[in-house]
Parts: C-alpha cells; structure tokens; sequence
C-alpha cells in the first residue's frame, strides 16, 4: 500500500507503521514530503492509497474528486515552534515584542521553503514589521532537510519549524511555541485517495492510527485533532 505523508506527522507514523504491517501481514510504502510537495505530486499524476496531509488540502482534494467524500480522518493538531542549539541560550518568545527582540538579535533565523511553517512565517515577520530587516538573516535548508539540522550545525542560531517537526532532530533545544497572537495550528488529516488500489486497507490503516496515535501525540509535540 502507498502513502503520501506530510513531515509533520512523520515521527507517529514511524512509531505506529511497524505495528499495523505486522497486524494485517502488509508492507506499506511511505512518501515524506511538506503537505505542498505531496499535493504536487498528486496533481502531477503520483498514485497512492491513502494521504495525510493539512486538513484544508484533503478537503481540497475531496472537492477534486481525488480523496473519497466521507473518508477523512483527523489525527494531530500541531503548533509551530521556535528551536535553537543544544545548550545554547534560549530567547524569550513569550509575547510577539519578545519575539521580535529575539529575531532582530540572531544573527540567523532557518525557516523551511515550503513547509506550511516556512509559508507562514513569513507573514508573522511582516506582521512584526520586521520582514525587510530579516531579509538577510533567513537562511533554509535544502528540500527533505529539516530546519533543526540548520540549527543543530551552526548553520542558523533560531529555527522556526512545526514543533513535531523540530523535536526529533538531534542537536537542538525547543524554546517553545510561537506566542499565541502569531501562532497558527494546523490540523492533520488522512483520507481514502479515489485512485487507491487498497481502499479497504487504507480506511483500516486511518482508524488504527486515529485509535493508536494519541497516546504518542503529546512525546512527538502534538495534541489530538
């Protein structure tokens, strides 16, 4: 069975794979990538059973006819977070002035190309009016690398990133979420793709992981849906 997954709930689903493959004596193949990388996939012909992505996109998708109506599946709510080097000191980031101070004194802030933290953020530095100011501090990492890798190496002293996304990464401390006015929660949603080949198998795999994921939720910097 084929999966197209978002990184944002990458860490569960690595965690909960293995259990479902032995149940239903299966071997499911997986595609990571950013809910907008994955949607392109989609749109350019990639195949699959079943895609978990941003709820706004598999509605979307269910609209095109491309996930089954009645097939959608909410499994993690998920907030973006700020992280910097392991040991290093960690900025107030409590209040947007906070968080303003905080990014005018890094000398470098990582954020993702296309990942839906890396579009957003972007809009929370105008709203801080910063953005012209940043310009030359933004640094982002390479497709399929993940911002704390950045943070992790020195390369950037403030990485932004969905929290579930910045915890499994080795090297790096999390300074906690954006302060509420600025921060935006993303839902995370699987759906039943009209084309699958498996489409009893993939409505199973979705309720086992709405059933089995929320005790590994709040570990991977998540919350139920």
């Amino acid at each position: 069975m084929q999966i197209l997954c978002t990184n944002g709930v990458k860490s569960v689903l690595l965690e909960l794979i293995p259990s479902f493959e032995r149940a239903r004596d299966t071997k499911l193949a997986v595609t990571w990538g950013s809910t907008h990388a994955l949607l392109k996939d989609l749109e350019s012909g990639v195949g699959g059973d079943v895609a978990i992505l941003t709820a706004e996109a598999i509605d979307d998708l269910i609209k095109q006819a491309k996930v089954k109506p009645g097939s959608r599946v909410d499994l993690a709510r998920s907030g973006i977070g700020a992280a910097v080097r392991k040991g290093a000191k960690r900025p107030d980031i409590a209040s947007p002035e906070a968080l303003k101070r905080a990014l005018l004194a890094a000398k470098s802030v990582a954020h993702s190309k296309t990942g839906l933290s890396g579009i957003y953020f972007p809009t929370v530095l105008e709203r801080l009016g910063i953005a012209e100011e940043m310009k030359a501090k933004i640094v982002m990492p390479d497709a399929g690398t993940p911002v704390g890798e950045l943070v992790a190496k020195g390369e950037a002293e403030i990485g932004i990133q969905q929290i579930s996304e910045l915890l499994p990464v080795a090297g790096i401390d999390i300074v906690g979420p954006l302060p509420p006015p600025l921060q935006k929660i993303t839902i995370f949603s699987g759906g039943v793709l009209t084309a699958a080949k498996e489409a009893s198998l993939a409505a199973a795999l979705l309720a086992f992981l709405s059933a089995e994921s929320p005790r590994l939720l709040n570990a991977k910097g998540l919350e139920p849906a």
